[in-house]
C-alpha cells in the first residue's frame, strides 16, 4: 500500500538527504498529526508538489507537528508529454468535478475556459477566486491520489486566448460528438506523422460547457491547428469528457 502524502515547500525539502530529520507543521502538520493521527514508526511521504518525494518514517507526533526521518529522496520526472485539460466553466460544480477526477487520473495542467456558451461567468474578482478554488480542488485531489506533482491551474482564457494556446501546443484535441475520428485515431495518426518526437510535447484536450462548443469556436480552433476528436458513441457530460480523454491519452502515450 502506498504511503499517505503531505506537502511542504521546495525550499524546506530540497536540501534534505537520507538520514535527515524534518518537522512538518502548519496545516499539513496538523492534518498529519491531529486528523490522521500518524504515530512513530509509520511510513509517510512528504512532497513539494513539483515532483520531489521524500519517503520518510514518523519519529514523533505532537499537537500540529509531525517529526519524520528521511529514508529516501526521489525526484520524479515530468515525462515526455504534458497533458493539459482546457475545461469550460460549467454550472453545478461540474467543472470542479472534472478537474478533480482528471487530477486523480494524471492530468498535468488545467486551464479554465470562458466559452461562448458557458452559463457560469468569472468576472473581475470572481476570476481570481475561481482560479484559487480550482487550485485548492486539484491540490486536494493530488493529495488523495498521492501524487508528488500538483497540477497547475492556469489563468482564465476566452476563446481568443485559447486559440493562442492551441497554436503553441504540439497537439490539440477538441472533444466533439460530431468528430469523424476517435481520440485514439487522432493520436495514432499524429504519432505516425512524427508528432511524438523527443522533447516535452504539450497536448491540449478542450472540453466545452453544457451547451457544447459553438460552430464558430470549433472553426477558430481548427484554423489554429486543433483536431476534433470523438470519445465514443454516447454524449458525455462536461464533467466526464475530460477525465475520459485523460484515460485514453494515458493509454495511447504509454503512461499506463
Amino acid at each position: 500500500m502506498s504511503n499517505p502524502v503531505f506537502y511542504a515547500g521546495s525550499r524546506q525539502l530540497k536540501a534534505l538527504a537520507p538520514g535527515d530529520g524534518f518537522s512538518l507543521d502548519g496545516a499539513e502538520g496538523r492534518h498529519a498529526a491531529t486528523v490522521k493521527r500518524l504515530a512513530a514508526g509509520e511510513p509517510v511521504d512528504v512532497c513539494d508538489g513539483a515532483g520531489l518525494r521524500l519517503v520518510c518514517t514518523v519519529t514523533a507526533a505532537a499537537a500540529g507537528v509531525l517529526d519524520v526521518r528521511v529514508d529516501q529522496v526521489i525526484a520524479e520526472t515530468a515525462g515526455d508529454f504534458e497533458l493539459v485539460l482546457v475545461q469550460a466553466l460549467a454550472k453545478g460544480d461540474r467543472d470542479e468535478l472534472a478537474i478533480e477526477t482528471a487530477t486523480e487520473l494524471g492530468i498535468d495542467t488545467v486551464v479554465p475556459w470562458q466559452a461562448e456558451r458557458s452559463i457560469v461567468r468569472w468576472k473581475m474578482d470572481k476570476a481570481v477566486k475561481g482560479r484559487a478554488k480550482w487550485q485548492n480542488a486539484v491540490s486536494a485531489a493530488a493529495k488523495q491520489a498521492r501524487r508528488a506533482r500538483i497540477p497547475e491551474v492556469g489563468e482564465l482564457v476566452g476563446t481568443s486566448g485559447l486559440v493562442e494556446l492551441i497554436k503553441g501546443a504540439r497537439l490539440a484535441l477538441i472533444l466533439h460528438e460530431d468528430a469523424p475520428v476517435t481520440v485514439s485515431g487522432v493520436v495514432r495518426a499524429w504519432r505516425g506523422d512524427g508528432g511524438g518526437q523527443p522533447g516535452l510535447a504539450r497536448i491540449l484536450m478542450v472540453v466545452g460547457p453544457e451547451g457544447g462548443i459553438s460552430p464558430a469556436e470549433v472553426e477558430a480552433f481548427v484554423a489554429a491547428g486543433a483536431h476534433t476528436a470523438l470519445l465514443g458513441r454516447h454524449v458525455l457530460r462536461s464533467s466526464t469528457a475530460g477525465p475520459a480523454a485523460v484515460v485514453l491519452l494515458s493509454q495511447e502515450l504509454g503512461r499506463w
